[in-house]
C-alpha cells in the first residue's frame, strides 16, 4: 500500500483546475490549516436536506472520496433546520450548499461569517472558504458554496481531485493514495464560471464495445450505466450529454429511470443531431406511423415529438430542433430551406404547447451538421434563443465559424467536435487518435470565433478516450488559461494526477508521442503499402519509433508500484503496446511484397512475421479484457483490421501475404538503398546487369551512411563477403551468413578520402557470384548554411526556423508536438483578420544550403484546416531570397460540391496533411533563404520539404536535414 504521512493542500486554486497542489509532509504547527482527517477522525459533513438531490449525492460522493483516502467514511448528516445544529457535536465540518437554497449558508451570510454577493445569479460557481467558529459549538468549517447545484458539485469535486482521488479512479482504476492524516490551507477561493456554458459528450459508435459491457456489466445501458457516465462527467467539470443511440438503444424508453437519474445528477439531457424533439433514432421504429417524411406525414410526426417532450416534464433539457432523414442521413436530395423553416416553427409551437411557456424559455439547438450546412450557407437562419451548432468535418477540422459581426449579435454558438466517427473515408473507431495539440488549436479557433455556448465532442465507447475527453473540458472550461506552451505541462499534470510525480515526465512524453504516432494515420487506414520500405527508411522508422515507445512504457510500468499497473495499462502501455504491434504487422506485410517482387527468400520471413503479428493483435485484445477481473471484458472489442470500405469488417482480417518458391541452394542478390530495383531477369544466371550497380553519391556535410542488402533467393543459408578497394570506404561488416537477408552499412572515412568527386568500389561476392559495386563521392569544400541539401531534398520540421519576425497585433506561436513529425507554427490572435500588408504580418525565415540551382519546388505540409471563413480559402505568402512573394491558398481547388467526398478531402483527412506546392527560381549554388508570412488564422504550417529534384514517394517525407549553424 502507499502510504504518505500528512498531505497538505493549498488551495491557492489557479484558473488551471488540472494544475498541480502544493503538498507538503510533516506540518508540525497545523493551525493554519482546516482539519479534513486526522488521528483517525474526519471532519462531519453538512448539507440543508432541503436543497437539490444533487447537494446530497455531491456530498456523499465528497464523504467516499474521503474514505478512499483514509479508509474512515466521515459522517453526512442533511439538516432540516438550522435548529438540528444544536444536536450534534462536531469539532471540524464540511458544508456544501448552494447560495441560493442552503439555510445553513444563509445562516453564515447572516452573521457577517461570509459573503456570497459574488455568487448570485452567476453560472456554476463555487466557493471554497475556511470558517473559524461558523456556529456555537463548532470549531473550524470548511464552506464550498455553488452558484447553482453544479457550483456546489464543481466545488466538491475540486475538493477531491486536490485529495488525491482521480476523475478516472472508476472508469480507468486509477488507483487512490492511502494519507494517514489531510489538511487544507485556511483559504478564500472563489472559481470563474465556466467560460463554455455547456460541456459534455457524446456516446456513438458504442456497438460492440461500449453496448455489450453495459449489457454484461448493468443489464443494458440504463440508469445503473448512466450513474457512472454522470459521475464522470460531474468530475471532469461537465454539464450535458448526448446519450448513446446506436440501434436499438432509446434513453427514454430503454429504462424510465434514465432522465430522472441524469436530472438528480444536474446534467442536461439531449440528442444528437438527427434525433429531433428527445426522441431517439430508434423510437420512430418502434412508436412512428408512416414515413419519415414531413411533406407527407407531419401530423404523425408532430404527435410523435409532442410526446417526446412531454415525458421530460421540469428536467433541464436541450431539445434538438430541426430535421434530417431516416437515419443519418439528409432529408431531401435537395436543400428545401423553406420546408426546414416550417419544420423548426412547428417544432417551437410544441414546445409552447407542452411547457406552457414561451419557446425562449426551453433551450433548444439547431446542429449544422453535414449537409445540414448547405441551409445555414443559403442563409437559413433561426430565432437568437436557438444555438446553432456548427461541426467539424469528423476529421477534427472545424467547417464553418462565425464571423465578428456575427458573433458580437445574440445569436448563440456552439461546436460538435470527434474523436470518433462512423463513415467516409475510412470509420476510425478503435484507439485514441486525436492529439490534444490540435484539439487546443481548433477549439481555441472556435471559441475565439464566438463559439461558446455548446461544446460537445463525440467520444465513441468514452474508453480508450479519457485523455482527450479530460482535455477537450477542461479546455472548454477556460480556453483562455491554456496556451500552447502549456500544452506539454498539461500531460505531465494529466500524469501525475493518475499515477504521481515520480513517472510523470516519463509518461507524459509517452502519452504524447503514441498519440503523434496514432494521429499520422488511424490504425483503421493502416494499408501494406502506407509506410514505405524503400524510401527513407520510413517503414523500419516507423516500427522503431513505435517499439523504442513500447520499451520506455514497459519501462515505466516495472518501476511503478503494483497497484497503478492497471490504470497504467489502460491508459498508457495497452495502446502503446497495441499500436506497436498494428504497425509491425503492415511493415511487415510491406516488406513481403517488396521483397517478393525481388525473388527473396525474405518474402516467407515477413509472410510469417505478419501472421505472428495478427495473430498477437487478438492476444493483446484478450490481455485487456481480463485486466480488474474482467470489469473491461467487450471494450476494445471493435475490429479495425482489414478494412475494404469505410465500414467496419464483420472480423479481423490478416492483411494478405505471398509465398515464394525457391531454389534448394543459396543464391547471392542484393539491393541497394536508394537504387535500381532489380527485375525478375535476375533467374538468368548471365542477368547480374539487373542490379545496381552504383550507391548514390556521398558528401563530407550530410556524412551519409547508406546500406546494401544483401538478399538470399536459396533456401539454404547464404556465406557472403563484402571487400572495399578504398581505404576510405568503411563497412559495417565484411562477411556474413543469412538465411534472408542482412544489412551492410557504408560510411566514408572523410579524413583519408581525396578532395573533389572520387569513385572508390566495394565488391559483393557468395554462392559462387561476384558483384562490382561503385561507390561515388563529392568531398567538395562549399561553405554550408542552415539546412543543407541532401540526395535533392531539404527538410524542415517548421518550428525550427532561422529567424521569426512578430507584428504588433498579430504573432506566430509554435505548438509543441502538433503534426505528423515535430511541431507546428500558428497565427495568433485566432480571430485576427486577414493581414494583406506583408508589412504589418508575421514571418518565419528559414537558412538553407542547396548544391543546385534552377527551379525548386516547395511543398509546406499544414494541417488540413478547412475554409471555416468562406472567404475564398486561407492564405500565406512564400518567397526564397529577393524573390517577389507569392500567395498561396492552402484551400485551392476545394471549392466543389459535396466536399466530403471529393479527392482532395478524402485524401487530406486520411493523411491528416495537405502538401501545397510553389514553384521558386533559384540561382547560385550555396545559401539561401526561404520566407513564410502567415496571414490567415487556421494555417497551421507542420513542415516544409525543398524539393531540388531528387524528393522519392513515401508517406512522411525525408527525415529533417541536417543543420549547420552560421559561423
Amino acid at each position: 500500500m502507499i502510504k504518505k504521512s500528512i498531505i497538505v493542500l493549498l488551495l491557492l486554486l489557479p484558473e488551471l483546475l488540472f494544475s498541480q497542489v502544493d503538498v507538503k509532509f510533516n506540518v508540525s504547527d497545523t493551525d493554519q490549516y482546516f482539519e479534513i482527517f486526522n488521528k483517525n477522525e474526519a471532519a462531519k459533513i453538512w448539507f440543508d436536506d432541503n436543497e437539490n438531490v444533487l447537494i446530497k449525492k455531491a456530498s456523499e460522493f465528497l464523504s467516499e472520496d474521503i474514505e478512499r483516502v483514509t479508509g474512515v467514511l466521515p459522517a453526512v448528516t442533511g439538516m432540516a433546520a438550522i435548529s438540528d445544529l444544536g444536536k450534534i457535536q462536531a469539532k471540524n465540518v464540511i458544508i456544501v450548499g448552494t447560495a441560493e437554497n442552503s439555510t445553513l449558508i444563509k445562516t453564515l451570510v447572516k452573521d457577517g461569517k461570509i459573503q456570497t454577493k459574488d455568487l448570485d445569479g452567476q453560472w456554476e460557481r463555487f466557493r471554497i472558504q475556511t470558517v473559524e467558529n461558523p456556529f456555537p459549538g463548532i470549531d473550524h468549517a470548511l464552506v464550498i458554496i455553488g452558484s447553482d447545484r453544479r457550483g456546489a458539485a464543481y466545488g466538491v469535486f475540486t475538493l477531491s481531485e486536490k485529495i488525491g482521488v482521480s476523475p478516472w479512479y472508476w472508469w480507468s482504476d486509477v488507483p487512490v493514495i492511502k494519507q494517514d492524516q489531510i489538511f487544507i490551507e485556511k483559504v478564500d477561493f472563489l472559481s470563474s464560471s465556466p467560460k463554455i456554458k455547456y460541456r459534455g459528450i457524446f456516446i456513438n459508435d458504442e456497438s460492440p464495445a461500449f453496448r455489450n459491457w453495459a449489457f454484461e456489466k448493468f443489464g443494458g445501458i440504463n440508469h445503473q450505466c448512466y450513474e457512472k457516465v454522470f459521475e464522470l462527467l460531474l468530475r471532469n467539470k461537465a454539464n450535458f450529454l448526448w446519450p448513446s443511440m446506436w440501434l436499438p438503444t432509446m434513453f427514454y424508453v430503454d429504462d424510465p429511470l434514465n432522465p430522472k437519474t441524469a436530472n438528480d445528477f444536474g446534467i442536461v439531457m439531449s440528442t444528437s443531431h438527427h434525433e429531433p424533439m428527445t426522441r431517439a433514432h430508434q423510437e420512430w421504429e418502434e412508436f412512428g406511423e408512416g414515413e419519415w417524411n414531413y411533406v407527407t406525414n407531419s401530423e404523425r410526426l408532430k404527435e410523435f415529438w409532442k410526446g417526446g417532450l412531454e415525458r421530460i416534464g421540469d428536467y433541464e433539457t436541450m431539445v434538438t430542433v430541426g430535421m434530417r432523414g431516416d437515419g443519418d442521413d439528409a432529408m431531401s436530395e435537395d436543400t428545401a430551406v423553406d420546408l426546414l423553416e416550417t419544420i423548426i416553427k412547428d417544432q417551437r409551437v410544441i414546445i409552447e404547447e407542452v411547457t406552457q411557456k414561451p419557446a425562449n424559455h426551453t433551450p433548444q439547438v439547431w446542429a449544422i451538421y453535414k449537409e445540414v450546412q448547405d441551409y445555414f450557407d443559403k442563409g437559413m437562419r433561426v430565432d437568437d434563443d436557438i444555438t446553432v451548432l456548427f461541426s467539424d468535418d469528423n476529421w477534427g477540422n472545424i467547417r464553418y465559424l462565425p464571423k465578428k459581426q456575427t458573433a458580437a449579435q445574440k445569436s448563440k454558438y456552439g461546436m460538435y467536435y470527434h474523436f470518433d466517427y462512423v463513415g467516409a473515408p475510412t470509420s476510425y473507431r478503435w484507439q485514441n487518435v486525436t492529439q490534444i495539440e490540435r484539439v487546443w488549436e481548433q477549439m481555441k479557433l472556435t471559441y475565439e470565433h464566438g463559439v461558446d455556448e455548446i461544446w460537445i465532442a463525440n467520444v465513441g465507447d468514452i474508453k480508450p478516450m479519457e485523455l482527450p475527453i479530460s482535455f477537450f473540458l477542461d479546455l472548454a472550461w477556460d480556453p483562455d488559461a491554456i496556451q500552447a506552451s502549456d500544452l506539454p505541462v498539461y500531460y505531465e499534470n494529466w500524469a501525475n494526477q493518475q499515477f504521481g510525480a515520480g513517472h510523470a515526465e516519463e509518461i507524459a512524453q509517452l502519452l504524447a508521442l503514441y498519440t503523434k504516432y496514432n494521429s499520422r494515420r488511424t490504425p483503421e487506414m493502416l494499408t501494406a503499402s502506407t509506410y514505405s520500405v524503400e524510401n527513407y527508411r520510413e517503414a523500419d522508422r516507423i516500427v522503431n519509433e513505435f517499439n523504442e515507445l513500447l520499451e520506455r512504457s514497459s519501462a515505466v510500468y516495472d518501476k511503478l508500484s503494483s497497484e497503478y499497473h492497471s490504470a497504467y495499462f489502460q491508459l498508457v502501455h495497452s495502446p502503446i503496446e497495441m499500436c506497436a504491434n498494428l504497425n509491425e504487422m503492415y511493415v511487415a506485410a510491406g516488406k513481403n511484397r517488396y521483397y517478393g517482387i525481388r525473388g527473396a527468400a525474405a518474402t516467407n520471413y515477413y509472410a510469417e512475421k505478419t501472421k505472428e503479428h495478427f495473430e498477437n493483435a487478438a492476444r493483446l485484445t484478450q490481455k485487456y479484457h481480463e485486466i480488474e477481473n474482467g470489469k473491461w471484458n467487450h471494450m476494445m472489442s471493435q475490429t479495425y483490421i482489414g478494412y475494404t470500405y469505410w465500414n467496419h469488417p464483420p472480423l479481423n482480417l490478416m492483411p494478405g501475404v505471398s509465398y515464394v518458391q525457391l531454389q534448394e541452394a543459396e543464391v547471392l542478390g542484393y539491393l541497394i538503398e536508394n537504387g535500381r530495383a532489380p527485375r525478375w531477369g535476375w533467374l538468368d544466371v548471365e542477368a547480374d546487369w539487373d542490379f545496381s550497380k552504383e550507391m548514390p553519391v556521398f558528401d563530407p556535410i550530410n556524412d551519409q551512411n547508406y546500406y546494401i542488402d544483401v538478399i538470399n533467393r536459396g533456401k539454404n543459408e547464404l556465406a557472403f563477403n563484402v571487400e572495399s578497394n578504398e581505404d576510405w570506404i568503411i563497412l559495417s561488416s565484411n562477411s556474413g551468413v543469412t538465411q534472408y537477408h542482412e544489412m551492410v552499412y557504408v560510411t566514408i572515412d572523410w579524413d583519408l578520402a581525396p578532395e573533389g568527386k572520387a569513385e572508390g568500389g566495394i565488391v559483393l561476392s557468395g554462392a559462387g557470384e561476384k558483384y562490382h559495386i561503385k561507390v561515388p563521392i563529392n568531398n567538395h569544400k562549399i561553405e554550408a548554411i542552415g539546412f543543407v541539401e541532401n540526395e535533392g531534398v531539404i527538410a524542415i520540421e517548421a518550428d525550427n526556423f532561422s529567424r521569426k519576425s512578430d507584428s504588433e497585433n498579430a504573432k506566430l506561436t509554435v505548438v509543441p508536438n502538433l503534426g505528423r513529425t515535430g511541431s507546428s507554427i500558428v497565427l495568433e490572435p485566432m480571430n485576427t483578420e486577414r493581414l494583406d500588408n506583408l508589412e504589418r504580418a508575421p514571418f518565419v525565415a528559414y537558412d538553407f544550403t542547396s548544391f543546385k540551382e534552377g527551379e525548386f519546388t516547395v511543398e509546406v505540409h499544414v494541417s488540413p484546416t478547412q475554409d471555416f471563413k468562406r472567404e475564398g480559402g486561407l492564405m500565406y505568402f512564400i518567397a526564397i531570397d529577393d524573390e517577389e512573394p507569392q500567395l498561396i491558398n492552402t484551400n485551392r481547388g476545394e471549392d466543389v460540391p459535396d466536399y466530403k467526398y471529393a479527392e482532395w478531402w478524402l485524401r487530406s483527412v486520411g493523411d491528416n496533411i495537405k502538401k501545397v506546392n510553389s514553384r521558386h527560381k533559384v540561382g547560385g549554388v550555396g545559401h539561401h533563404t526561404l520566407k513564410v508570412w502567415l496571414i490567415d488564422p487556421g494555417v497551421v504550417i507542420q513542415r516544409i520539404v525543398i524539393n531540388t529534384g531528387g524528393l522519392k514517394p513515401s508517406y512522411l517525407g525525408p527525415d529533417q536535414s541536417n543543420f549547420i549553424e552560421p559561423k
